[in-house]
């Protein structure tokens, strides 16, 4: 199973700089709004993802609330993955929390 971080542990990730978070809600609200540099993943995009993804590189997933992400960073272990990690709380907790650290979508 996953390791599981909480919010303050994934700040310093971010700020940190050299892990790559992994936003797995669905498209509409990566769109919306995000954890800066967030890459969105989706059934749609896995394949992808998986082929070009370095399994050496560490990763932080993030959903809503830090339910899903736990089973897509238990998915990205058994893939081979080193380093993942699931975010605590999600990003509903991270965006009440950093406030200054959510990047809007396009405005309109």
């Amino acid at each position: 199973m996953a390791e599981r971080i909480g919010p303050e542990q994934g700040l310093e990730l971010l700020q940190a700089g050299g892990t790559l978070f992994i936003d797995v809600r669905d498209p509409e609200s990566h769109q919306q709004a995000r954890i800066p540099g967030a890459l969105p993943l989706n059934q749609a995009g896995l394949e992808a993802f998986l082929a070009t993804t370095d399994r050496a590189h560490p990763l932080v997933v993030y959903c809503y609330h830090g339910h899903s992400s736990q089973a897509a960073s238990d998915y990205l272990n058994e893939q081979g993955f080193q380093s993942v990690v699931s975010l605590d709380g999600g990003f509903e907790y991270w965006r009440q929390a950093y406030p200054d650290q959510v990047e809007p979508g396009p405005a309109g």
